[in-house]
């Protein structure tokens, strides 16, 4: 058997308990946070009687309380009514707000239902799930599968944390499939999701923080992905990451296994071998030219071997996969390229957070890279990736507001190593320092919210100063 997860009851729906009609009472459904998928949840909430009301700490955009005002939902911003909120029969919660918040806390101890928006809206659907996730690779893995089905013909819709939230898309689309990126903080207040294909791409520390500090519980918290596919139905993972290994067959007991791996040293494994992928889920062989896969790198060969065992598994042809592997645009702000300007190419990874994704994103080229990282640390062990960056990095200009890190760490083995809190100035180093051949590349490392509202704007704020060169 599995290794159980916490279970939830049934949640209470609108007008009524499982389907008892005597008293038909709207049942109180707050949400907490009044973003993308609280907003989607708030109004799917609507749609099927529940007496909704949304409740946000901070401000709430202009274009969302437009949508709450013009659907006549109840909302407060700026301080949570806790007295109200805690008199609810079900809450919605962001997956933004940390356990450790004093009104969750509160809720917990009252015995409030706590789901995710995930959990909310997969309710109201009868569509097929595949759910996504890992440390790294998840957004692009998510895209990919999404076109990969969609290039096989499949009505499919893209949801999770990417895009228009599920929910929104569960009360005004009529999908047959889901792709759904999730997160850690997704994964831990879903229950039921009932995936059709669960995949796992690779686990390594992040988000911390929100774990205690505590490294297993944030493994524990991406293998739940597997507790929430149909028992019979199918798990993909990377079977060469060690964190997922060690429980995986508790994981994934009664379930049909896919791994993906570097090398072919067992018939069932989907590998990569002598510049080729080859694919062998449920005895369907199909083999890919990894240059004809249209996102570079050894990290995106193996976001594309997760990707099309799901397709493929989904019952996407061979021959459609091949396909999408070329045709595929890549994730904006992910080894995204900008430009080429005198045989320089310009690339924006302003989504590489974390330590290995800039691993994965100095490993995709083979040319001389003048490298742009910085801003706010995460606790980066920059040894860890010394001599790759010794290998690869001509130049690193440090973009932050405190660069003194990064200076220490790389100033003796890269030859040139500027600091600045200006991306614009940074760009121009950038343009001098390069030679034709040479790719300069945004892949920071770092957090983004000393200098920028977050990743999306730092990256586009690269791309506008890249393309005013």
């Amino acid at each position: 058997m599995r290794q159980e997860i916490k279970q939830v009851p049934n949640f209470p729906l609108a007008g009524g308990i499982q389907g008892v009609e005597e008293k038909k009472v709207k049942r109180k459904l707050t949400i907490l946070g009044a973003g993308e998928s609280g907003i989607g949840a708030a109004l799917l909430g609507q749609a099927r009687e529940y007496d909704v009301f949304v409740s946000d700490a901070g401000q709430i955009k202009a274009n969302y309380k437009k949508e709450l005002d013009d659907a006549g939902i109840a909302y407060e911003e700026g301080s949570h009514s806790t007295d109200r909120i805690l008199k609810s029969d079900l809450v919605v919660k962001s997956p933004g707000i940390p356990e450790k918040a004093e009104l969750i806390k509160k809720l917990r101890a009252n015995g409030n239902l706590i789901i995710s928006e995930i959990e909310f809206a997969a309710q109201f659907t009868n569509a097929k799930l595949i759910g996504i996730t890992g440390t790294n690779g998840k957004t692009t893995t998510s895209m990919l599968a999404y076109h990969i089905l969609k290039t096989g013909g499949f009505n499919v819709g893209l949801a999770g944390n990417v895009g228009t939230s599920f929910a929104r898309q569960v009360l005004t689309e009529n999908f047959d499939w889901y792709v759904l990126e999730l997160s850690s903080f997704q994964l831990d207040d879903s229950y039921e999701l009932k995936l059709e294909i669960g995949v796992l791409l690779n686990i390594t520390p992040d988000h911390l923080d929100r774990y205690d500090y505590d490294f297993q519980k944030y493994i524990a918290s991406k293998m739940r992905i597997f507790h929430l596919v149909h028992l019979g139905r199918h798990a993909v993972y990377w079977q060469d990451d060690p964190q997922i290994g060690e429980g995986i067959l508790k994981a994934t007991s009664g379930l049909n296994v896919h791994p993906f791996s570097l090398s072919g040293d067992a018939a069932e494994i989907t590998y990569i071998q002598n510049d080729r992928l080859f694919y062998v889920p449920n005895g369907i062989e199909v083999s890919a030219p990894r240059a004809d896969i249209s996102i570079k790198g050894l990290h995106n060969a193996l976001n594309a071997a997760a990707a099309g065992n799901a397709g493929l598994l989904a019952g996407v042809s061979p021959e459609a996969l091949l396909e999408a592997l070329k045709t595929f645009k890549g994730a904006e702000h992910r080894l995204e390229p900008v430009r080429e300007l005198d045989g320089v190419e310009y690339i924006n990874d302003s989504k590489a957070t974390n330590l290995d994704s800039v691993r994965y994103a100095l490993d995709a080229y083979e040319n001389p890279i003048v490298w742009i990282a910085g801003g706010v640390d995460k606790g980066n062990e920059y040894n860890l990736i010394n001599q790759l960056v010794q290998d690869k990095v001509k130049a690193l200009i440090c973009l932050g507001k405190d660069n003194s890190k990064l200076i220490t760490s790389f100033e003796n083995l890269v030859p040139t190593v500027k600091s600045t809190d200006d991306l614009i100035q940074a760009v121009r180093w950038a343009k001098e320092l390069a030679e034709p051949g040479d790719v300069v590349l945004l892949s920071p490392a770092c957090a983004s919210f000393d200098l920028f509202q977050n990743y999306v704007d730092r990256g586009n704020q690269f791309k506008k100063a890249v393309l005013d060169l």
